[in-house]
């Protein structure tokens, strides 16, 4: 039976299975405040794409980052997402019930020497980087320069990093569709991934972001441990997001072969800016959304995606509008990713 608001955070739901040719897609909403333009257009398109394709969609609460969240915003988010006739076909899950899940994939990668605990600060990575010349870009995080990869030599480990630097994998990357590719290059760390949106993509992860966190120092899980493991764990096979997480998903491959869990498709969505040019946020002011007539806001939302608009947008239904942006994304993104 699929509930919705009442759900509780220690409500887990049943474990995922993944079943050949069965499309789960997800929303992931993180409750620092209600959901935005920005976050109705990436909910509305991963709840169209489940449909599209005959699948599940369901709704995961990313709470791990708890000093961050606003109480209640869980529960207004489910409201929201019901009044918009986006209902999840499986009760809602929290990350904050699930931390014995994070544990056992850190357990493993240590185990598999893909780990390692690291007693730098950000001011040490920033020292590091001053030291060589290294500027940091406006909104962009400096690479970690590697300091504890090979021993703490003496200090105290505070956070457990992913040792992208040494990674090999172990076996060719595993896929949910065989027509999707991604490909990792160990001579040059490059990886290579298919976006059913924005098409090609290439990062090389060393470089660009370094060996990244999985456990942070004040002991919260780090975001990108905890979604692949949900992902994982929920038998997720097309993740649908706002492009403004692109540059996750080769940190995410990385940490999915290492841990042998199949990669997801990937469709990042187009972002929702505010009048200053960017990014619609939480963190820079955005309003929660007006839902006094849900269709206007889906209406709205469905246009970012670049849908049709419907006829006699007053008058109709939530669920034959729905229908009508279902029909208009099959025809964009049923095919062949």
């Amino acid at each position: 039976m699929t509930r919705g608001v009442g759900a509780t955070p220690h409500d887990k739901g049943s474990p995922a299975v993944r079943v050949e040719g069965l499309y789960v897609g997800r929303f992931a909403p993180s409750p620092t405040g209600p959901l935005h333009a920005g976050s109705l257009v990436a909910a509305l398109a991963s709840w169209l794409d489940a449909r599209a394709h005959n699948g599940r969609w369901l709704v995961r609460i990313e709470d791990v980052d708890q000093p961050r969240c606003v109480p209640g915003a869980d529960t207004f988010i489910l409201q929201q997402l019901a009044t918009c006739g986006l209902h999840p076909d499986a009760p809602p899950q929290w990350q904050s019930a699930r931390s014995s899940l994070y544990q056992r994939a850190l357990d493993q990668l240590v185990a598999q020497g893909d780990a390692y605990p690291c007693a730098c600060s950000r001011k040490d990575i920033e020292d590091a980087h001053a030291a060589q010349g290294h500027a940091r870009e406006r909104h962009a995080a400096l690479p970690y320069p590697g300091t504890c990869r090979h021993g703490l030599h003496g200090r105290t480990g505070r956070s457990w990093r992913f040792n992208v630097t040494d990674f090999k994998p172990k076996q060719p990357i595993a896929l949910v569709d065989h027509a999707w590719s991604a490909t990792y290059s160990v001579a040059d760390g490059m990886l290579q991934w298919r976006d059913r949106r924005l098409g090609r993509q290439q990062q090389q992860v060393a470089n660009a972001v370094g060996d990244f966190v999985l456990r942070r120092a004040d002991g919260l899980w780090a975001y990108q441990l905890a979604v692949v493991v949900d992902d994982a764990d929920q038998g997720i096979t097309d993740v649908v997001r706002g492009e403004d997480l692109a540059d996750n998903t080769p940190r995410q491959i990385l940490l999915q072969q290492a841990l042998g869990v199949p990669t997801p498709r990937y469709l990042h969505t187009p972002l929702v800016c505010g009048d200053n040019g960017e990014k619609l946020s939480k963190q820079n002011g955005a309003q929660a959304l007006e839902l006094q007539n849900p269709v206007v806001a889906l209406s709205q939302a469905a246009l970012a995606l670049g849908l049709p608009a419907v006829a006699n947008l007053h008058n109709i239904c939530i669920p034959d509008a729905l229908a009508q942006w279902v029909a208009a994304w099959r025809r964009n993104y049923n095919g062949p990713p």
